[in-house]
């Protein structure tokens, strides 16, 4: 399997989008309670949410959005799109819920085309982490696709499609320090 490029909202979750998500923008040794990261702006379904970690001379934000299926109870996504600190990468980072099926790792088409599937690479008790470097293709595909969905796997049979409105991405990420 290759990574995506080429060919490669409920209360709880809105804690775990502060604590974990920021924590995993730096995957600080202070864990998933060591960052909070305020809203700066929103963008659409988009947060752009921004915070110093310990040790970090300049502030570090990140895009997060987060999805939940409708049909099934404790299915959810947080998914969080950040430039590395020397601006040289993108990256997505994807974490799913505990109990998703590793091996399947996790897919994404963009408004019907299969961009891919990538590996998770950590999981931690709040969730497991899959992460790309996102290349200029999947960038502009996110900027003018409208919806994005990301398949997790259950079961070996069963994949859930969790669909994330793409509406406000270009805005968000044009505004990533």
């Amino acid at each position: 399997m290759t990574p995506f490029a080429p060919k490669r909202p409920l209360p709880w979750l809105r804690h775990l989008v502060a604590g974990v998500a920021l924590a995993c923008v730096s995957l600080s040794p202070g864990g998933p309670a060591a960052a909070q990261g305020a809203v700066k702006s929103k963008h659409g379904d988009w947060e752009l949410r921004c915070d110093t970690p310990a040790g970090a001379a300049a502030e570090q934000c990140a895009l997060i959005q987060s999805v939940a299926a409708d049909d099934k109870a404790n299915v959810n996504l947080v998914v969080i799109v950040l430039k590395t600190s020397d601006g040289k990468s993108r990256l997505l980072r994807v974490i799913a819920p505990p109990g998703v099926l590793l091996i399947n790792g996790l897919g994404l088409k963009i408004d019907q085309t299969d961009i891919g599937r990538a590996g998770f690479v950590k999981c931690l008790p709040s969730g497991c982490i899959a992460e790309v470097v996102m290349d200029d293709k999947l960038v502009d595909q996110l900027r003018t696709g409208k919806t994005a969905t990301f398949i997790i796997y259950l079961t070996p049979e069963e994949g859930v499609g969790l669909p994330l409105a793409l509406a406000g991405f270009k805005e968000g990420f044009a505004r990533l320090p």
